[in-house]
């Protein structure tokens, strides 16, 4: 038990290998005539005798305080966890690190899911409620046309800045903070959000648009610095952490496409479906904002924590001319994960570019398929792709290959995506009105596409698993969280990018259009 110890505990053996070493291998031992014995009456300060100990010339050298050379900063417990490494009992560190990666995109997941609710609940109904009274305007019809596309830039370009900024600006100080508050708005504008779809805004069609719009950058601001964060604080911990937060990542597009799909089922009120999807997100932020207090409390989690903070201590006291507050060597630790980085980017880039516009576009093609018509689009595309993704972030998670110099290799060919994707049956509509392919139909068969859609899915969760995981271990251990949130952003970069190239998607297809909606 903590705090209980024994002379036999601290005698001469292999616990002086650890908390009983200076940064230059000399052992640290209690001057003459002071027992072993003390260790277990004083716990602070540890040390308690009538003179103070005499460490190693090379210790004492560095100029500390008298009172961090006689480790009157630490405590018994700090002590017990370097003596008896925990483990993750239960995995409940690496579970709850799965929830706070589904946390990081359950605000997204959740906007672009409710397309329905939006465009033709929302603001396309109103419309036509509008139309029947002769007040309609072409503005009120734009609402529902640019709904997707202007949700989406004040999604991403928000998390996008931001991600970027909390790099190298630690908004509000410390990790906990920016967490908390990070979460803790998000929770304010789903409570909104829900208050607005129980809300009759059909006589206000204008500003419930712009309310939402704003809710969207608001959210996304504080849900931007809310990523960042907890890759930071996965990468303090060992790999496969990091790999549990993309694994929580997709997991959330999953748990939102069933319950999508569900909805449809058991209830086709939009309104209803919507309440569902927005209540279930706040309960989701709301448990990552109890499990994150719960974190310290973890035996396992502290051993960690003490062992990033010794090797910041042991870094600074090896460059004197260090200081607590001096800046992470940003282009330094830029040039050791740059290649995962652009992995990471790369990966999304693709996935982005085809999910959801194009892969929710392709419509079936053989009349006696097995999935129904009205169910094509929720199960081939938003559960086929979050099932797979999901499936590759658990195998990133089990083992990682090839290694980070090959890496790049198997994730520039996903370039081949795109044109596989184009060539099946892709039915864009620009403004209402479809598009006519230049680029000839090739793959007519439902089943070819579901297998190019689940090894899509299954690539996109599997390599961008390992590559989160590989931008903290490429560079040293001290850099581990500012290489992570360099991978975080880079994560937001590829969405941005490949949700802006999908735009082009319609165009690439073909330019001519003739057939109306």
């Amino acid at each position: 038990m903590a705090g209980t110890y024994t002379k036999k505990d601290f005698g001469p053996g292999p616990e002086e290998q650890t908390l009983l070493k200076d940064v230059n291998g000399a052992r640290i031992m209690p001057s003459k005539g002071y027992s072993y014995s003390h260790y277990s009456t004083f716990k602070t300060p540890l040390l308690h005798g009538s003179e103070p100990v005499r460490l190693s010339p090379g210790w004492e050298g560095t100029g500390r305080p008298d009172d961090e050379l006689n480790f009157r900063d630490m405590t018994m417990d700090q002590i017990d966890l370097e003596l008896n490494p925990p483990k993750d009992r239960l995995n409940i560190v690496y579970f709850i690190m799965v929830l706070h990666g589904l946390g990081t995109l359950i605000s997204w997941n959740m906007f672009i899911t409710a397309k329905d609710y939006f465009v033709s609940y929302k603001l396309n109904t109103t419309a036509v409620q509008i139309a029947q009274t002769g007040n309609i305007t072409n503005s009120t019809l734009q609402y529902s046309n640019s709904f997707m596309e202007d949700s989406t830039l004040a999604s991403q370009l928000p998390n996008l800045i931001f991600s970027w900024l909390n790099l190298f600006v630690q908004f509000g100080g410390n990790l906990t903070i920016r967490i908390v508050w990070g979460i803790f708005v998000q929770v304010l504008i789903f409570v909104f959000t829900v208050i607005l779809a129980m809300t009759d805004s059909s006589t206000w069609i204008g500003p419930f648009y712009w309310m939402t719009i704003v809710s969207i950058i608001i959210l996304n601001t504080a849900n931007g610095i809310y990523q960042n964060s907890v890759f930071g604080m996965a990468a303090k911990l060992p790999g496969k952490y990091t790999g549990a937060v993309v694994l929580g990542s997709n997991i959330s597009g999953t748990l939102v496409a069933f319950i999508d799909l569900i909805s449809k089922i058991l209830s086709p009120n939009h309104r209803t479906a919507a309440i569902y999807y927005f209540i279930t997100a706040l309960f989701v932020l709301l448990a990552c904002f109890d499990t994150y207090f719960a974190l310290p409390i973890n035996r396992f989690y502290r051993y960690h924590e003490l062992l990033f903070h010794k090797e910041v201590n042991k870094k600074r006291l090896d460059n004197t001319a260090g200081s607590p507050s001096q800046r992470p060597p940003y282009i330094k630790i830029f040039k050791q994960c740059w290649i995962q980085c652009f992995n990471v980017f790369f990966i999304f880039f693709v996935t982005l570019s085809l999910f959801p516009g194009v892969h929710s576009s392709i419509k079936r093609y053989q009349d006696d398929f097995i999935v129904p018509h009205e169910y094509y689009t929720s199960i081939m595309c938003f559960i086929t792709f979050n099932v797979t993704a999901m499936l590759g972030s658990l195998l990133g998670s089990m083992f990682q290959l090839p290694s980070p110099k090959y890496s790049f290799v198997p994730i520039l060919l996903r370039v081949f995506f795109i044109p596989l994707f184009l060539v099946c049956n892709y039915q864009p509509k620009i403004a209402g009105v479809l598009v006519e392919r230049t680029i000839p139909l090739l793959i007519t068969n439902d089943w070819i596409y579901l297998v190019i859609a689940i090894a899509m899915g299954l690539t996109s969760g599997y390599f961008s698993s390992i590559s989160m995981v590989y931008c903290s271990r490429v560079v040293e251990s001290r850099y581990a969280s500012t290489a992570g949130m360099f991978g975080a952003a880079s994560l937001v970069t590829g969405i941005v990018v490949g949700l802006m190239f999908a735009r082009v998607m319609p165009y690439l297809l073909g330019w001519s259009i003739f057939k109306t909606n």
